[in-house]
């Protein structure tokens, strides 16, 4: 770890910036009393089923009951797109 002075961090912050960046993690101290460490991000390759996961403990999203939502096979239709049909439809209510 790197220690260094808040004036002399501030002078060569993009020096600092780039060890951190390479991994190093740096101490910023103030009248050699130590005040902030800065140090790397931890890159992580989320998977989906982990990215799901960490949306569940925030509270953002909660998952279907597998039998809730059943999965159907898309079919086709003949006739208008849908966005046609809503389009016209807003405009008869203009």
């Amino acid at each position: 770890m790197v220690k260094i002075g808040l004036r002399e961090a501030n002078m060569h912050f993009s020096k600092y910036i780039k060890m951190v960046k390479e991994g190093s993690e740096v101490m910023l101290t103030e009248r050699g009393n130590p005040i902030a460490i800065i140090k790397p991000v931890p890159q992580q390759e989320d998977t989906e089923e982990e990215r799901v996961r960490l949306l569940e403990e925030e509270g953002i999203l909660r998952r279907a009951e597998s039998d809730q939502f059943p999965i159907h096979d898309l079919i086709s239709v003949s006739g208008k797109p849908l966005s046609e049909i809503v389009s016209e439809s807003r405009e008869d209510r203009l």
